[in-house]
């Protein structure tokens, strides 16, 4: 009989002010080309870094990207986090809303935990076989429910940043 039991570790992730990140699971080595393509032809000002979790054979941090600061901290919160066929995309001078939609088009790409700019922990199970992810935390707890005056405040911020409310 296998033992089923696993022991939880929280990892935090870091995201410096004014980069966002995207956290997800893939399925094949290829990720790491596809999902260069995908971003260096989203946007000519767009700077990245990715890494990936090979499962397999070797098992390596896989990277690449155009900025090598974000590859530096894509391959840094990979190689802690550990789970397998796992995926970060550190990024700046662009935003995840803007590629979002092309990353999750790739083939490989299985799902996305999450797209942020905020603190973020990432909850991983370890079993004899590796590590996966049970789910990320990101961000803070709220504080209140939104005042008519917040969502005016917000959807003021949305016009000022060029995303329009019909």
């Amino acid at each position: 009989m296998t033992d089923r039991r696993y022991k939880e570790h929280i990892i935090e992730v870091i995201v410096p002010e004014g980069l966002n990140v995207v956290f997800g699971m893939s399925h094949f080595i290829k990720t790491v080309e596809d999902l260069y393509e995908t971003l260096v032809s989203s946007s000519t000002s767009l700077k990245f870094g990715i890494a990936f979790c090979e499962a397999s054979q070797k098992r390596l941090v896989r990277s690449d990207g155009n900025d090598q600061e974000m590859i530096k901290l894509a391959e840094k919160a990979a190689f802690d986090v550990g789970c397998g066929h796992s995926f970060f995309i550190y990024m700046r001078d662009g935003f995840p809303i803007n590629v979002l939609g092309r990353i999750k088009q790739v083939d490989e790409v299985c799902r996305i935990f999450c797209a942020t700019a905020n603190s973020l922990e990432v909850i991983v199970a370890a079993t004899a076989q590796g590590r996966g992810v049970l789910g990320v935390i990101d961000g803070q707890i709220p504080l209140g429910i939104e005042t008519d005056d917040d969502k005016k405040e917000r959807v003021a911020f949305l016009r000022q940043i060029g995303y329009k409310r019909g």
